[in-house]
């Protein structure tokens, strides 16, 4: 995938946090239309309109423009062999703005995720709806969203559907949409 796709999908999990995936996507289109990757500018109105807002509109705006400094290293750890648990923590650690959950979005949505979990409160609910998880944790630590992680893993062996498959039929039972 060129830079400029890698861009644009992690721009669309820099949005998503807290702000509906519609917008995110929208943001996203609009983003691509503006050619942002070749141009990049300060997007707060952009995502300050109320039609896609994005909450923390002024922070997501920095973190765009701190992704597209950063995007020919991003692009370059992402060609290399490391394995997905090794590239998350690299984004973690490097790219502002992406949490756990976040960096493994993007790694599903340029297909290098290999395993790993989108721990949103859609899945966490039914984790806990299907007793894989007791309740919802208050908080996510790094060591916490490993911990679920795994339970999730574990889950998905033991009813037979692998763990993107499984993310994706949890989202969609929560939301009624189907997205990436």
């Amino acid at each position: 995938m060129p830079p400029a796709g890698y861009f644009y999908e992690l721009a669309y999990c820099l949005m998503t946090p807290q702000s509906k995936a519609a917008h995110a996507d929208a943001v996203v289109g609009l983003l691509r239309a503006c050619r942002f990757m070749e141009s990049p500018f300060d997007a707060q109105n952009l995502l300050r309109t109320k039609a896609h807002y994005i909450r923390f509109h002024r922070t997501k705006a920095r973190h765009l423009l701190a992704a597209h400094a950063q995007m020919q290293e991003i692009s370059n750890t992402l060609s290399s062999k490391n394995d997905a648990l090794s590239l998350r923590e690299w984004l973690v650690s490097n790219v502002n703005g992406l949490g756990m959950k976040e960096a493994t979005h993007f790694l599903r949505n340029i297909g290098r995720n290999d395993g790993l979990a989108i721990l949103d409160r859609h899945i966490l609910r039914n984790l806990v709806r299907y007793g894989a998880i007791r309740r919802i944790p208050t908080s996510l630590t790094r060591k916490k969203y490993l911990q679920v992680e795994q339970k999730f893993v574990e889950f998905s062996h033991k009813v037979g559907i692998p763990l993107d498959e499984l993310d994706l039929l949890f989202w969609s039972m929560e939301t009624g949409e189907i997205r990436k």
